[in-house]
């Protein structure tokens, strides 16, 4: 292949990875421009002139409010216990050999590739069979871990895969215990992709709507409420309340990635007065 072609391959590919971005960028840009807008009516759809109002009362409305922090809530706990879960199968499948293994790695993928109302109508199937267990908050949760654990799981591991195993052996060398190796040399190298792994898993619990919507019963959840009110009113309120929580994603990102220090990067050496 001559350069040139070459050089118009990569600018081709470089031009499709622009559009791309456009294209998944522009519907977040969309709900960030119109948290700002003041609309004429109850619909929020058209724009039409620059306010912070919005941003001055994000929680006017008390319903909208309390669905959100329904989400946050069910967030929250359904990530702790899937980092947990997953973190720990993700450190067995990949430190242990034992039967049974590859069939285990396909169950992963399962929850992944299955559809989400064939996961959701399967759950809320197997809770109407259970005449102790009620639609609401625990169902919700429950149903967010079964595929939390998954990307979890998968994520860590992919961290794990270029584990040195050796350091472990060295660290117990010298003296160390199993529990004082595994918290002091493999968990913060591991850290990284159990961080990852859980923000990914706290996004995917908390727009999710198709599998809540078959297990929350009563319980109305942000996406939820958002498709229920859509029909009669969209407030700038829902606007401003998704762009707080995608900037504070950015921001944990950014401290993520900006304030660690690569490991191998030598420090510079002080100077002396």
């Amino acid at each position: 292949m001559t350069p040139s072609r070459t050089k118009v391959g990569r600018q081709l590919v470089n031009l499709v990875a622009v559009f791309g971005l456009i294209y998944l960028f522009t519907p977040i840009a969309f709900i960030v421009a119109f948290s700002f807008n003041e609309p004429r009516g109850k619909f929020n759809i058209i724009w039409q002139r620059f306010t912070l109002d919005n941003w001055l009362n994000p929680f006017a409305k008390p319903q909208l409010t309390e669905a959100f922090l329904v989400s946050l809530r069910i967030a929250g706990i359904s990530t702790l216990v899937a980092t947990a879960l997953g973190s720990m199968i993700a450190l067995a499948l990949s430190r242990y050999s034992f039967k049974g293994s590859s069939g285990f790695n396909l169950f992963l993928v399962l929850p992944l590739t299955a559809p989400e109302i064939v996961l959701g109508s399967s759950l809320a199937t197997l809770f109407l069979n259970q005449t102790f267990v009620d639609f609401g908050f625990v169902t919700i949760i429950i149903a967010h871990v079964m595929f939390q654990v998954s990307f979890v799981a998968l994520t860590v591991r992919a961290r794990i895969r270029g584990f040195d195993w050796t350091l472990e052996q060295a660290a117990q060398d010298l003296g160390a215990t199993p529990a004082r190796t595994f918290w002091r040399v493999t968990f913060p190298l591991v850290l990284p992709g159990i961080m990852a792994a859980a923000l990914l898993a706290f996004a995917l619990s908390i727009d999710d709507f198709i599998i809540t919507f078959f297990n929350s019963g009563p319980v109305q959840s942000f996406p939820i409420y958002i498709y229920g009110a859509s029909r009669v009113e969209i407030s700038p309120q829902i606007n401003v309340l998704a762009s707080m929580v995608l900037f504070f994603s950015v921001a944990v990102l950014a401290i993520g990635t900006f304030g660690r220090r690569p490991s191998g990067a030598p420090r510079k050496p002080r100077r002396r007065r």
